[in-house]
């Protein structure tokens, strides 16, 4: 019974084979070539839905893995008032797309700068529909007209207190669509992809960087003071709670939050904010890159948080500075004043500072090369014939270096023991050849959370991760490339001064104070 099942499951296939053998042999080679393009039509169209797939997974893993420098967990979101309760630095993404930045562990060819970076402009296209334009001509025109008053304004204003206030409540935003500036005014351009920002940002921080980046500017206010430079202070709009100084000693300046504008030039500002905080020194104000439609041809500008309690006396008595010279500088460092809370003697050439402070201004100004607060008159490298230091004469000092003024040394008035460090003019194109090693003369001591950081061989990934953070700055310098080239400046610098600190026997010891 099987054998015959067998058989007649087979016969169709022998008496297939048996025509087939019986056929001319140009009908079999027709048949064989027939079937052999059958199943090559076949696998190319099996190949083909195999590599579609792929393509579709790699998109999907493209889309989970999107590029992000913190990757948001929805599940553990947190709401904002947790942040406003608790004052811990829970933040709301800013985004809902992430972009990763690829940290290199080590770069194999540092770039050499030899002057002062400056990215490429690019002619912006201005997309405009007819149907939608929210400013007309005339308004176009009087912007011109208030942008000159105020250029015109800071150039006559000879003294403290003449200032003049503008309302910029609609011009502050670049001429386009009604569309766009919906857009604009969803987007931040602080961005922030996780609940919590860095680290080493309080929730302070991340406040003041959004007024200072986001705000809609209400009034514009200019003040000058004689030979220092003017100061270009805006308004801010906000719904927060302004401020706790007293409202009598902010009306004359700042009735809100207010934040100053800076030259495009000085542009350091922002970096310089950036690696005070991943130093952890703390001790420069917020400071973001932003642009203003009325102001440098649209070009972005430092942005720097005002704090009044820089002026305890008001604007007509100036900073709440330390005087000091170069002489009472040194002496005050081998006394060690303020060290242990121990009051110095009356006789002794000791300030309110307290000793640490000296520490950490030396270290950062070394960083980034900032000579105008303990080195002025530039006698500690070779100035260039561009240096103001050579233009106001004040090199012919360094003669006598012990009667030089110190400059630029700012406290809060309710603070004399801790510095705040402003105006902070760096240069990245000073070679480590003609670096200035007079910042750190008279330091024995120096933060050891700072050179934990420097030594750390993370500087890199932690700048480039707060850098980031400022989308204007970030663009205005290039890019990843730009700040790569930047980054790669100051760690040739931690290198030399590593080196330093093991031929002097400088201490690192903790200064939390």
């Amino acid at each position: 019974m099987g054998k015959s099942r067998f058989h007649w499951l087979c016969f169709p296939f022998l008496k297939l084979t048996s025509s087939f053998r019986r056929c001319p042999l140009s009908k079999r080679t027709l048949i064989i070539a027939s079937v052999c393009v059958v199943y090559l039509c076949f696998v190319v169209s099996q190949v083909g839905y195999s590599q579609q797939n792929r393509d579709r997974r790699t998109d999907k893993d493209k889309y989970r893995h999107t590029r992000g420098l913190y990757n948001l967990d929805i599940s553990d979101a947190l709401p904002d008032s947790v942040d406003l309760q608790t004052g811990a630095s829970f933040v709301v993404p800013t985004r809902s797309n992430v972009v990763y930045i690829t940290l290199k562990s080590k770069r194999l060819k540092p770039a050499n700068i030899r002057g002062t970076i400056r990215p490429k402009l690019r002619r912006k296209v201005r997309r405009t529909k007819s149907t939608n334009l929210s400013f007309t001509q005339n308004k176009l025109g009087t912007l011109e007209r208030d942008a000159g008053q105020i250029k015109r304004n800071i150039a006559h204003k000879t003294s403290w207190g003449e200032s003049r206030d503008v309302d910029y409540k609609s011009l502050d935003i670049i001429p386009k669509s009604h569309i766009d500036a919906q857009t604009d005014s969803q987007i931040s351009s602080i961005r922030i992809y996780s609940q919590k920002a860095p680290p080493w940002f309080s929730p302070q921080d991340v406040k003041a960087m959004r007024f200072l980046a986001d705000a809609k500017v209400l009034r514009i206010k200019e003040v000058s003071g004689g030979d220092s430079p003017s100061l270009l202070i805006f308004e801010g709009e906000t719904s927060g709670s302004v401020t706790n100084q007293k409202p009598e000693k902010l009306s004359n300046v700042c009735g809100g939050q207010c934040g100053i504008i800076s030259s495009p030039v000085d542009t350091t500002e922002v970096f310089a904010f950036h690696l005070d905080r991943v130093l952890g020194l703390n001790r420069t104000l917020p400071a973001v890159s932003r642009k203003f439609s009325f102001l440098h041809d649209g070009q972005p500008c430092p942005v720097v948080s005002w704090d009044a309690s820089l002026y305890p006396e008001g604007l007509a008595a100036g900073w709440s500075a330390v005087r000091l010279t170069w002489g009472q500088y040194q002496r005050s460092l081998k006394q060690r004043c303020w060290h242990k809370n121990t009051s110095p003697k009356p006789d002794s050439s000791c300030s309110t500072v307290l000793h640490y402070e000296w520490s950490k201004l030396a270290l950062f100004d070394f960083l980034l090369q900032i000579h105008n607060r303990l080195d002025q008159s530039c006698c500690g490298f070779r100035p260039r014939k561009e240096d103001v230091c050579l233009g106001l004469g004040h090199h012919a000092d360094c003669g006598d270096q012990s009667h030089i003024q110190l400059t630029n040394i700012i406290h809060r008035g309710h603070d004399p023991r801790h510095l705040v460090f402003t105006n902070n003019k760096g240069f990245f194109d000073r070679n480590e050849d003609n670096l200035d090693f007079r910042l750190l003369e008279g330091i024995k001591e120096l933060p050891e959370r700072a050179v934990s950081v420097l030594k750390s061989r993370r500087l890199r990934e932690k700048l480039l991760q707060s850098l980031f953070l400022d989308q204007t700055y970030w663009e205005s310098q290039g890019g990843r490339q730009g700040i790569d080239k930047l980054i790669d400046v100051i760690e040739r610098r931690v290198k030399v001064l590593l080196t330093y600190i093991n031929a002097h026997g400088i201490k690192v010891i903790a200064m939390n104070v």
